[in-house]
């Protein structure tokens, strides 16, 4: 089975692709692991990426295609596999077009305000990286770590603005790719609003 995640930031592409990994017995490639593990490695690809980074800039298409290109040929991959942050330019998706065929593209469909909700109650221990939520994942004592004690604190990017401004680059960005998935006939869309459980069913449900 080879697929491609496509959702808004909060939607929970990342918890389902961790499930369905499991379910197909196939990789969940993410392009953020996938630039850390090369950073981490210090591979050509990692060098290049970092220096990029560490400037401030985007990593140039080129360079994300071939770390995906060189992560395919992997054996584990043979099989199948699960893209997650990759296509995310129609560019990316003709280049991935030439590398292999693909089963689906399943677009996780999540409104906005869902979104803002969910992200937005995040919370997190600095010294663990252990995550919570005000809603669906408090911790013991309010806004304290269960098991350090440290104060939690909520990251930048998950306070409202920037989610909202994150949701705007996704929509200008991916809207472009979902029309060329679904062109080519190979989009499935799914209700993301559901329990992970839920929503891994209408996925698997969806490909058969």
């Amino acid at each position: 089975m080879k697929l491609v995640f496509l959702g808004p930031p909060g939607a929970g592409k990342g918890t389902i692709a961790a499930k369905a990994k499991t379910v197909y017995g196939i990789p969940h490639i993410s392009t953020g692991d996938l630039f850390r593990e090369n950073i981490r490695n210090q591979t050509e690809l990692g060098r290049k990426v970092q220096s990029i980074l560490a400037a401030g800039d985007l990593v140039p298409d080129e360079v994300t295609i071939a770390m995906v290109r060189e992560r395919l040929k992997q054996e584990d991959a043979a099989g199948g596999f699960i893209l997650d942050g990759f296509p995310r330019t129609i560019a990316q998706a003709d280049a991935l077009a030439g590398m292999t065929d693909l089963d689906s593209v399943v677009d996780f469909v999540l409104d906005n305000e869902t979104i803002v909700r969910r992200l937005s109650g995040r919370r997190m221990c600095r010294s663990t990286g252990r995550i919570y939520h005000i809603l669906y994942n408090p911790p013991k004592v309010e806004g304290i770590d269960d098991e350090t004690g440290e104060p939690l604190i909520q990251r930048d990017d998950d306070k409202e603005e920037a989610i909202r401004n994150r949701l705007e680059v996704y929509e200008a960005s991916t809207a472009p790719l979902i029309d060329y998935y679904r062109s080519k006939g190979l989009l499935v869309e799914i209700d993301a609003s559901k329990s992970p459980d839920e929503v891994l069913s209408a996925m698997v449900k969806a490909m058969e």
